[in-house]
């Protein structure tokens, strides 16, 4: 009998030796209670006689053959009279009758003889079947069945040779099937994973094959057979003892590592029956589990406690021994390249002095086969084509663990001739100054790769969407230089006969569609595709767009199919926070970015705070009246105050735009506002005399045209891309101010090494009064310092002096401005949109002609996070140049993107 409510994960190891031996045992019970193996019969079967019409003379010979397949198949030897001796053997079989039969088995060397008529009478059958042993004296056993109609034949006459194989097997039917000791699992589900059933033959090495299947079922300690001969027939009874349930899972011995961490790692779970399967298992996982966090010498247990009403609980027992790192990288068989240069390609790495911080000595063995790749791929890139990295050899000892890769370097290749084979679209002189493999005095196997995908790209913008290029590797071992040749089959040219569009539910398919470089029956081309894509999400309609190219109703036609996920695009907030310029603020905003679907933007704003109330209202139609024109228009109220005055403005503006160039758009706009300004209590005396001039209301009316260009795949946190542009403004058509205006901005954005982002950012403008009759106010002058250009500085902190007509020292902006910024952006959570910044600025502003000799200079840090409300700005500059009654520096804050 097998017990598996062991007590210690000794005695469960030896479980499945345990299951061998039992079963073996019970297979020489089952055998020793039916007596031993019946002896190999040899059986002749003679021909048949046919009593029918006309035409049916083949079945004396294919009755036989029935007989003798199933015969056959119960494990009797079988042997059929040869065709030409068929009727002979009739002839006899009809006048000698049992006598004969005998005296053929005889002769045929057989224990006995089968024959037997067949007879139909209208569509009625009959089949009259005799056995008899080849022994003197011995009398026929005879086998008769009815059946009806002629297709039926063939089950009648194997049911005979069934019954016949019992008697010449000493065989008997399985009478009555009982399982008893069952009572969770159902004896219906026990018998159902049975071939003994009842009414069927019994034989024992199915009863031993059907111990297995009900042990495999799991739910089963000890599992015993017996079998007692009735005259009914075989009397099978199955005794069971089922499993335990799980009452409890307990862990013990766990330190280091969260009770609940181990648990998510378990699939064996409570009311479920006891597997010892399951739970060595689940001892894996949790090894597992603290061999991820360095604890490699941890060793694991289990311990079942038998309760009543077979039930267990089941405890994992855990001894998690020392934290075990990283302590030595080894590297066998380098030549060329030393261990120092070689453990800056894997990611692995020893245990460091700051490991705690960073990581270092961590194994994962993910990261450890990964890095195999690593190392073919830099000495691939090196010119070591034939290099052999084996499979890193990990030592696990009380001190550490030591790692050591097998390296075969092979020999050194030079890059040799580079050509270009096969159907190519340009001459090969023009394709090959593209390449870079060349370049490289050593073969580079990712240079190889790059330029496959030029070469693709090439291809593709010209239509052959489905070019092959093949790169072929030749080597000289010899002279150790390696010959590419990249052979082009371009093959047809693709045209596409379609778009399909889906997922849109809002979104209507022609907003995609007008974002998109490629048109149906146009050409087909790479870069077309891509910039259609860039478009698309540049839009920040949709969460996911998928693209898939489908051959279209001939080899040159293409379907493109576009599946968009779309996200919402309206949002509604309301906040408060802390600024800088303003201290304490409130904001809200009711924005719809694809209003009903069109693409239009719908926005009314407000911010109310220490320095600025503002209340405005904006849309804009990307393409007005279904054409390239967009247009905008936009109102606003708004009180600002400028420390020794306030001005409360209202007004608003229209706009239009058209690309004249890719990412270029040249816009036109008209603005009109009209300002009261009040200068405060108190500091009549402080004022600039410009702004004395304005006291009242002021009409400004003016039209300004920008040319802008912008390829930025974020507004908020670009990885690359570019903005430029030139604003001219000319204000005067009317009213009491009149100016020119120029600004001129270029921003650049550069991944440098992963995800570490550079930019640089440079912008002029210049301010000039167009009419003595017209007056320029100092807040249409410029001023620097704040977030948005020089930080650390203040909100127009960087500002000129002058003396008013009272004899005072007034703060006055300046008519001509120069600002540059570089930054490095990281990503510190990149998944929740936060990112870390440095910077560094420097500018000033003038009245006269500018003096790069005297820009004021700061630097700093800061983070980044598109939050769910609105992208938050928090930085902190540090003025380089700092002047007597300055500050030091000071942490600003904005929401809204950056310059």
């Amino acid at each position: 009998m097998l017990h598996w409510s062991s007590k210690s994960a000794s005695q469960g190891r030896l479980a499945r030796f345990n299951l061998l031996v039992w079963t073996a045992l019970a297979l020489l019970c089952i055998v020793a209670t039916t007596g031993s193996a019946a002896p190999v019969q040899r059986v002749v079967v003679l021909p048949f006689e046919v009593n029918a019409l006309e035409g049916l003379d083949q079945l004396r010979h294919q009755i036989p053959e029935i007989f003798v397949q199933r015969l056959r198949e119960e494990g009797a030897e079988t042997l059929t009279i040869p065709e030409q001796e068929r009727e002979a053997v009739l002839e006899r079989l009809g006048a000698e009758g049992s006598d004969g039969a005998r005296r053929l088995a005889d002769q045929y060397g057989a224990q006995h003889a089968v024959w037997g008529s067949f007879t139909l009478i209208d569509r009625s059958f009959s089949l009259d079947t005799q056995m008899l042993a080849a022994i003197p004296d011995a009398q026929p056993r005879r086998f008769f069945t009815q059946g009806r109609e002629l297709e039926n034949l063939i089950p009648v006459a194997t049911e005979q040779a069934e019954q016949i194989a019992l008697v010449l097997f000493e065989r008997q039917r399985v009478a009555d099937i009982t399982i008893r000791g069952n009572q969770r699992i159902e004896a219906d589900a026990i018998l159902r994973v049975m071939e003994t059933r009842v009414g069927g033959v019994y034989k024992p090495e199915a009863l031993t094959r059907d111990l297995r299947a009900v042990y495999n079922m799991g739910f089963f300690d000890d599992i015993r057979v017996e079998s007692t001969a009735t005259p009914e027939g075989r009397t099978v009874v199955f005794h069971v003892k089922e499993k335990p349930t799980i009452r409890r899972i307990n862990v013990r011995g766990n330190s280091y590592i969260k009770e609940e961490d181990i648990r998510d790692n378990l699939t064996i779970s409570t009311g479920a029956i006891l597997n010892i399967f399951q739970i060595y298992s689940n001892i894996e996982q949790i090894e597992t589990v603290y061999k991820n966090k360095n604890y490699h010498q941890v060793k694991v247990d289990y311990a079942i406690r038998d309760l009543d009403h077979n039930q267990a609980d089941l405890d994992f027992v855990i001894e998690e021994g020392p934290k075990i790192y990283v302590t030595d990288i080894v590297f066998e068989g380098n030549r060329d390249f030393s261990d120092k240069a070689l453990k800056k390609v894997v990611k692995v790495s020893e245990k460091g002095f700051f490991y705690w911080l960073t990581s270092s000595g961590d194994l994962d063995r993910a990261q450890l086969d990964q890095d195999v790749g690593r190392l073919n791929a830099f000495y691939s890139n090196q010119g070591y084509i034939n290099v052999r990295i084996g499979e890193p050899r990990v030592e696990i000892e009380p001190d550490g663990i030591r790692i050591t890769f097998q390296v075969n370097e092979g020999e050194q290749f030079k890059v040799g001739r580079v050509t270009l084979t096969g159907e190519l679209i340009k001459p090969a002189e023009e394709l090959s100054a593209l390449l870079r493999s060349p370049e490289e005095a050593f073969f580079n196997r990712d240079l190889v790769r790059n330029d496959v995908l030029l070469l693709t790209d090439i291809y593709a913008d010209e239509g052959y969407a489905y070019a092959d290029i093949m790169p072929r590797i030749d080597q000289d071992a010899e002279n150790r230089v390696v010959d590419i040749t990249f052979d082009i089959r371009k093959r047809e040219q693709i045209y596409i006969e379609r778009i399909v569009i889906e997922g849109n539910t809002r979104t209507r398919d022609k907003v995609i569609r007008r974002e998109l470089h490629l048109t149906e029956q146009g050409l087909f081309r790479g870069s077309a595709l891509k910039r259609s894509m860039r478009n698309l999400y540049r839009l920040d309609y949709f969460e996911d767009i998928k693209v898939d190219t489908l051959r279209g109703s001939a080899d040159d036609k293409m379907v493109l199919a576009l599946d968009v996920t779309e996200k919402p695009t309206g949002t509604f907030s309301f906040g408060a926070g802390y600024s800088s310029e303003e201290s304490v603020f409130f904001t809200g905003s009711i924005n719809q970015r694809n209003l009903f679907g069109r693409g239009q933007t719908l926005e009314f704003g407000g911010q109310i705070g220490a320095r600025t109330s503002l209340f405005s209202f904006s849309f804009t139609e990307p393409y007005l009246f279904d054409t390239k024109f967009s247009g905008s228009l936009s109102a606003y109220n708004q009180l600002r105050d400028y420390d020794s005055y306030e001005r409360r403005s209202y007004g608003g503006g229209l706009s239009f735009g058209y690309p004249v160039a890719d990412f270029t758009r040249f816009y036109w706009g008209y603005n009109i506002d009209q300002s009261t300004v009040k200068i405060l209590s108190g500091f009549e005396t402080r004022v600039p005399d410009t702004i004395k001039e304005l006291d009242g209301t002021n009409l400004t009316s003016s039209v300004n045209v920008r040319l802008a260009y912008d390829s930025r795949d974020h507004t908020f946190t670009p990885t690359e891309g570019s903005r430029h542009s030139i604003y001219l403004e000319y204000a005067g058509l009317g009213g009491n101010i009149g100016y020119n205006k120029v600004i001129l901005q270029t921003t650049w954005y550069q991944r440098i090494y992963r995800s570490l982002i550079g930019s640089v950012n440079a912008r002029y403008g210049l301010v000039k009064k167009n009419d003595d009759n017209k007056l320029l106010p100092d807040y249409e002058k410029f001023y620097l310092g704040g977030i948005n250009s020089m930080r650390g500085f203040g909100w127009r902190g960087i500002h000129l002096t002058e003396v008013n007509q009272d004899g005072n020292t007034v703060k006055v902006g300046g008519e001509q401005m120069i600002q540059f910024n570089a930054e490095l952006m990281f990503p510190m959570l990149a998944q929740a949109g936060v990112f870390g910044v440095v910077f560094y600025d420097t500018g000033n502003i003038f009245d006269g002609n500018i003096n790069f000799g005297n820009l004021r200079q700061s630097a700093g840090a800061g983070i980044r996070w598109l939050s769910p409300i609105a992208p938050i700005r928090v930085e902190y500059g540090y003025i380089l140049d700092r002047k007597e009654g300055e500050s030091a520096g000071q942490v600003e804050f904005t929401l809204g993107g950056s310059f």
